[in-house]
């Protein structure tokens, strides 16, 4: 039995992508105000990482 890369690879990006959004929720939002014109970076990318994370998750248990 082989390893699929995408097993691993969606675990690593969703478990990124959900420490990515916690922070973004709790953090204060002065910080984003400050360095990142205004934007909440940590969130966003977050979000794109945990679904990423998913897509690939989902693709690992699909049989094809």
């Amino acid at each position: 039995m082989q390893l699929d890369i995408r097993l691993p690879m969606g675990l690593l990006f969703l478990i990124l992508g959900v420490i990515l959004v916690a922070y973004g929720l709790f953090s204060d939002p002065a910080i984003y105000a400050q360095h990142s014109l205004g934007q909440n970076v940590n969130l966003l990318w977050g979000v794109i990482f945990a679904l990423f994370g998913g897509v690939m998750l989902f693709l690992s248990r699909r049989k094809g």
